[in-house]
């Protein structure tokens, strides 16, 4: 099985869920969200396309890492092969998050998607709406998205939201430029 990825895996990252990540960005994306910050990675015929046990033999060179996350693009475009990623990555001990455009409710409805959702931990779903942007948010760019407990969810039959993420960053309401400046 194949996958197309828009870059080479990230590891280390501490900003695209919670922990030490390694981040596997996928190329192809049909929402144009305005504002994005990986417009490079929607042209479905871009990046490279890989074996998808060439991705997991590289998750298990990765050391220290809490988990991985799909992003993009959008991994719900490649669910079957993203499916069995997740799958292998939390066979690894990692936990898995996943960022899309679609709604869950949306992937809840197909198949292919539903048995990705039953490998993710937790989803950061909807567009990106750059009216609804805030860098006061944890782990996601707009106010309409949520963070979803993803297996809390399928066995409650109803969204049941990540709650440590549901209220926005306590931050100072202005910013001061220090007097100084590291060089």
């Amino acid at each position: 099985m194949k996958i197309r990825l828009a870059a080479d895996l990230q590891a280390d990252s501490i900003v695209d869920g919670e922990g030490i990540r390694t981040v596997i960005w996928t190329q192809g994306c049909p929402h144009n969200c305005k504002g994005c910050h990986n417009p490079d990675t929607h042209d479905f015929n871009g990046g490279a396309l890989v074996d998808v046990e060439y991705v997991i033999e590289e998750l298990r060179n990765i050391k220290n890492q809490d988990g991985i996350t799909l992003s993009g693009g959008d991994p719900v475009c490649q669910s079957e092969a993203c499916a069995v990623i997740a799958k292998a990555a939390h066979e690894m001990g990692l936990n898995v998050w996943c960022y899309t455009g679609y709604t869950y409710e949306y992937m809840l409805k197909n198949p292919k998607h539903k048995e990705l959702l039953k490998n993710i931990d937790v989803l950061v779903d909807g567009k990106f709406v750059l009216e609804e942007k805030s860098y006061d948010l944890y782990f996601k760019g707009s106010r309409n998205q949520r963070i979803i407990d993803v297996q809390q969810s399928l066995l409650k039959e109803t969204v049941v939201l990540v709650e440590k993420y549901k209220d926005e960053k306590e931050v100072a309401t202005t910013y001061e430029k220090p007097a100084y400046m590291f060089i």
